[in-house]
Formats: structure tokens, C-alpha cells, sequence
């Protein structure tokens, strides 16, 4: 490969991590504003958000997987779920078969203005997915998957 084509393809790279990096700035700022228009303080509405994609998994959270998940200690975590406990924004359910386990999940009011939130750009994101073939979608989610496998190796297990 020539020194053409090898700057060609850096400059394509360093296009390609920029507008990765545009992305996820992108996304903190869609919490920070969801979190403004919920009255809620951003932590507490991006714990809200991760409890409402593990409900959508079908895998809801426990205290101890949120935590790391929105950069808290065990004991921030439980201030901050008693917070949204008493606003009536989250329920803690206790396991049928271990009743030492502990789930959470979003209120009904929570679920309704999240969608109302989200519910136009997801489907703004859809329509823009969908112009991809199922071949185009798997090379991109192959990338994005490496790329953030990378940068989690790089800054290793969340710190609690």
C-alpha cells in the first residue's frame, strides 16, 4: 500500500473515531437533558435509564449491579434508591425463590415518560438503521462491540 492510500485510510480511521466519540458525547448529553425535563438530578436519571434497559433485557438489576453501572458506592447507591423509592420512580421487588434478592424496577409514571422521552428518537434512529443491510449492521456492530471492549480492557473494572 502506498503512502496515499495508507493516509487516506488513517484520515478515514480518525473520521470514523470522531464521529464514534460525537456519538457518546451525544448520549450524555441526551441524559443530562432527559434528567432536566424529569426534574431529576442527572445521576438519579441515568440510574432510572439503567434500570428501565435491564427491565426491557428482561434482566432487571439488582442495587449491587446498578451501582458500578452509575459510578456510585454501595451505600450512595442505596441513598439514591431510596430517593427514587419515596418519589414513587422505582419499587424493590424481592426475589420468589432467593428472598435475599433484591430487583428493581420503574414505576409505571417512570416507563411512560421515559417513552414519551425516547420513544421519537428511537424510532428516528430505527429509520436511519434500517436503510442498512443485515451485512452493513453485523460489521458495525462487530466494530463498535471491539472498540468498546477496548476501551473497557483500557480502563478496567468500574471503581466502587
Amino acid at each position: 500500500m502506498g503512502g496515499g492510500e495508507q493516509d487516506v485510510g488513517r484520515r478515514q480511521r480518525e473520521q470514523v473515531a470522531q464521529a464514534l466519540s460525537a456519538y457518546a458525547a451525544g448520549q450524555s448529553e441526551l441524559g443530562r437533558v432527559f434528567a432536566r425535563r424529569s426534574g431529576l438530578h442527572p445521576t438519579d436519571a441515568a440510574a432510572l435509564v439503567e434500570i428501565l434497559r435491564a427491565e426491557q433485557r428482561g434482566h432487571p438489576l439488582t442495587p449491587a449491579r446498578l451501582a458500578p453501572l452509575v459510578g456510585l458506592t454501595s451505600g450512595a447507591t442505596s441513598i439514591l434508591l431510596n430517593r427514587l423509592e419515596e418519589a414513587g420512580r422505582v419499587t424493590r421487588v424481592r426475589g420468589h425463590a432467593d428472598r435475599r434478592t433484591v430487583t428493581l424496577h420503574s414505576s409505571a409514571a417512570v416507563t411512560e415518560s421515559s417513552e414519551a422521552f425516547f420513544g421519537p428518537l428511537r424510532a428516528r434512529l430505527d429509520e436511519i438503521l434500517s436503510r442498512y443491510s443485515a451485512t452493513e449492521l453485523d460489521v458495525v456492530g462487530t466494530l463498535v462491540h471491539e472498540l468498546s471492549a477496548a476501551v473497557d480492557a483500557y480502563t478496567g473494572p468500574p471503581s466502587t
